[in-house]
């Protein structure tokens, strides 16, 4: 029941998909972000050739909350900014905490609830549904919807066959990027497959520089790494399965993606800081210190999705030159295609926030925050002429050429006790594991525990 994406059937073109990444970033270019920002970022900010009618909502007040931070929350705003231009209406970005679902309940306790949240997992649609918080979305986001998502894309955002999510934000998350100087110098390529990830992994290590860079004091990077390895290793059928808890944790299947998990995680020296100093690596830092230090950075390759590109930025490292990126490499028999995403919810019915989510789904909200970066939109009518490099348009053309074949990120589609929340469940649970990959059989028995209360029944 959790997962709408058990509705995505698996075909060969998830492999095509992942061929067509690997190609595509195989010509990493090198204009970098900041070169044609200014054009790309300014014209659809232009009320001139909007592709979306909105009423005119003079006097209106919205608050909008969501878990953005930095540089995504600035660039967040920018489009409430066009969307207040246009409308009349005004506009206040609510900051929430990680679970937003807690944050939520507490606002709604207070009896204050936002009007619209932007939620991180499926899981959390399906709570807001279940608590009667959230509300459907009426008939020109219904619209809007139909005419710039694929059908998967509009599924997600169901719950009972009712739209109440319209997916603002789309991750790749199969990607692993890597400091070009570190790889040159060790004679490293960049590999199509896990046994040539870890034969590049010693080639680095051999040039004195440690492999990876893993963000342990976040739980949710944790789970990522799991859920490529899985998806790649056990199949499409599989991975729906585990994420409703179909199947037990404590599965042969997951016995085998934690124990080539361990492969990487348990070589100490081939994580920045070893396990104790990853699990210390908070997810900003285990970017940037990968494309700093000249040739000598603490590390030369770092896992994670598109978005990496906001905290690259924050160094002197250009994308598409100093930093490139390279798709997960197959475990299994076709490379992963793991996504995610961030859906727009109502919580307070009104004309205008029906018009703001509308406005969140049309390609103009999109194609604005594409030219500032660090951004990927699952919305098929963006222009990839919007995204400001090349690596970023390859990334986009991908998610979008991929159409319903893909996989939505495994421990967003669970409940948020369980793939969630800091400190718990999943994440804790892989948290321990990166401590002691030794300990296989414990981390799946911990796991199991931990998804059967959460989910509330026995697999």
């Amino acid at each position: 029941m959790h997962s709408k994406s058990s509705t995505f059937r698996p075909h060969r073109a998830v492999t095509a998909v992942a061929a067509l990444l690997a190609g595509a970033l195989a010509l990493s270019a090198c204009s970098s972000s900041d070169d044609d920002k200014e054009g790309t970022g300014k014209k659809p900010g232009a009320t001139t050739g909007s592709t979306v009618t909105l009423p005119k909502l003079d006097g209106a007040r919205l608050e909008v909350a969501a878990v953005w931070t930095g540089g995504e929350q600035a660039n967040f705003k920018k489009v409430l900014a066009e969307f207040e231009k246009r409308t009349g209406a005004s506009v206040t970005f609510v900051p929430a905490q990680d679970p937003i679902i807690n944050f939520l309940g507490s606002k709604i306790a207070g009896g204050q609830p936002p009007d619209v949240a932007l939620l991180p997992q499926p899981g959390a649609i399906k709570q807001a549904v279940q608590k009667g918080w959230a509300k459907p979305l009426g008939a020109e986001a219904v619209k809007e919807l139909a005419k710039n998502y694929s059908q998967g894309w509009q599924d997600i955002g169901k719950v009972d066959g009712k739209q109440y999510g319209a997916y603002y934000k789309a991750a790749n998350k199969s990607l692993i990027w890597y400091n070009t100087q570190v790889f040159e110098n060790a004679g490293a390529k960049e590999p199509k497959t896990w046994q040539e990830l870890l034969t590049a992994s010693q080639a680095v290590y051999d040039s004195g520089v440690t492999p990876f860079s893993v963000a342990g004091a976040d739980g949710w990077p944790l789970t990522d790494w799991f859920e490529n390895i899985y998806l790649s290793q056990a199949g499409p059928e599989k991975y729906d399965q585990l994420a409703q808890h179909k199947i037990k944790w404590t599965d042969p299947s997951v016995k085998r993606a934690l124990t080539t998990l361990a492969e990487l995680w348990g070589k100490k020296d081939y994580l920045a800081g070893g396990q104790k100093g990853a699990l210390q690596t908070e997810f900003p830092q285990s970017v940037t210190q990968t494309f700093t230090g000249g040739d000598q950075p603490k590390s030369a390759m770092v896992y994670e999705g598109d978005f990496v590109q906001v905290n690259i930025g924050e160094t002197k490292s250009k994308v598409g030159t100093d930093a490139k990126v390279f798709p997960f490499p197959a475990v299994g028999d076709s490379a992963p295609v793991v996504s995610g995403g961030d859906a727009a919810v109502i919580l307070k019915d009104s004309k205008a926030a029906q018009a703001l989510v509308t406005f969140l789904a049309s390609p103009d909200a999109a194609t604005i925050q594409a030219g500032l970066g660090g951004y990927l939109s699952p919305n098929k009518n963006v222009p990839l002429t919007a995204y400001p490099n090349e690596v970023q348009r390859k990334i986009a053309k991908a998610l979008v050429e991929a159409g319903d074949d893909f996989r939505f990120d495994m421990s967003d589609q669970a409940p948020q006790a369980f793939g969630g929340t800091p400190g718990k469940g999943e994440w804790k649970d892989l948290q321990d594991f990166l401590r002691n990959p030794k300990d296989v059989a414990g981390a799946q028995a911990k796991l199991e525990r931990d998804a059967a209360a959460a989910y509330g029944n026995g697999g």
